[in-house]
């Protein structure tokens, strides 16, 4: 089982070391090496409408998944409490939907933050134009 600990840095270090997820709670990201041992460096960073980092006495937690479907590993894992949990391969139409998903979610989260904003409104109006 691999076992993650947390590192808490203001920027983050030129070389990546296994086993630790960098945070930097300044500048609302997290890093660390896929758990595959690829070698990919896999950013995330954090926000209402992104990943959340909780730090528990047994060890860090991201949520959602780590999905690197852009790296040639795909690998799919969760971090939770300091240990990789494996998950299943998705499709493409599941990352798609997915990806809408989140994309559904800070849609939502930026209008109620913003409601009267002209830029939501003007944002809203070129999607439905594009019919997204």
């Amino acid at each position: 089982m691999i076992r993650i600990k947390v590192e808490r840095v203001r920027t983050m270090p030129a070389q990546l070391e296994s086993g630790v997820l960098y945070v930097s709670e300044e500048f609302e990201t997290a890093a660390h090496l896929c758990a595959c041992g690829c070698g990919s460096k896999v950013r995330t960073p954090l926000g209402p409408t992104e990943w959340r980092f909780t730090d528990h006495p047994e060890g860090p937690s991201l949520y959602p998944s780590i999905g690197n479907w852009q790296r040639s590993c795909k690998s799919h894992y969760w971090i939770d409490r300091g240990e990789i949990e494996w998950s299943t391969q998705l499709t493409p139409a599941q990352i798609a939907a997915g990806r809408a998903a989140e994309e559904r979610r800070r849609e939502h989260y930026y209008a109620e933050l913003y409601p009267d904003r002209w830029w939501v409104r003007v944002w809203r109006w070129l999607k439905s134009m594009l019919g997204h």
